[in-house]
């Protein structure tokens, strides 16, 4: 017994198709996300500096944006590399981010706490001021902690008086 579709039905079997084809392709054109990051907000991401590490994807573990001895002000250049960063971030759609802080190992821990803490209000301040919104910088002081540099030189001390941001989607 053969069953008759009224041309109405026929249309909606028709769209209906064409529909779940074009979500079909859809699908299978899309890039998959990548530690929850699309490919263009990685390579965004890569480009201007960033490095895959195990906490997400960091700018700064190893410089550039340093302190001198004991503060916490941004120069000229630091300042520049973090408005780039802030602008490169919002053009990729990626408003989320955390800030840490660090010092080298003179001091005591207290006072490297608070320092570190200032210097990544600091760095969060000129992200904020580049478009990211203030209540998606989290702020993180780190101290003498995880240092990247031999505290035992002044070369690695430099090293260590430092603010890193890291990029992950949560």
């Amino acid at each position: 017994m053969k069953k008759h579709t009224s041309p109405e039905g026929t249309r909606r079997m028709v769209v209906a198709s064409a529909l779940f084809l074009c979500m079909l392709l859809a699908g299978c054109k899309a890039p998959p996300l990548y530690r929850g990051l699309t490919q263009t907000q990685v390579q965004a991401l890569t480009s201007a500096g960033f490095e895959e590490t195990g906490r997400g994807f960091e700018f700064g573990s190893t410089g550039p944006i340093l302190f001198d001895f004991d503060r916490y002000n941004l120069k000229p250049d630091g300042r520049r590399i973090v408005e780039h960063i802030g602008h490169t971030l919002m053009s990729a759609g990626l408003t989320s981010v955390r800030v840490y802080g660090y010092t080298d190992a003179e001091g005591s821990n207290a006072y490297n706490f608070e320092l570190s803490k200032r210097r990544a209000t600091v760095v969060a301040l000129e992200l904020i001021d580049a478009g990211l919104p203030a209540a998606n910088v989290e702020i993180i002081g780190k101290g003498k902690r995880d240092p990247v540099g031999d505290n035992s030189t002044e070369a690695g001390r430099v090293q260590n008086r430092r603010v890193a941001i890291i990029v992950s989607p949560r």
